[in-house]
């Protein structure tokens, strides 16, 4: 996965505004505040929260 530092600085949540935090292994990117996680599909941040999945 590849998302730049400072684009993961900009993203928010969706659902509750924190920040998200990059799973590299598992191509995913993980709210810090609600726990949603988000897919990563071709290196592009899939921020829907129809498409999240929960903790």
């Amino acid at each position: 996965m590849k998302i730049d530092d400072w684009l993961l600085e900009i993203l928010a949540c969706p659902a509750c505004k924190a920040a998200l935090r990059a799973e590299n292994e598992a191509e995913e990117l993980v709210c810090t505040g609600c726990g949603l996680i988000y897919p990563v599909r071709d290196d592009i941040p899939v921020l829907l929260v129809d498409e999240a999945r929960k903790p």
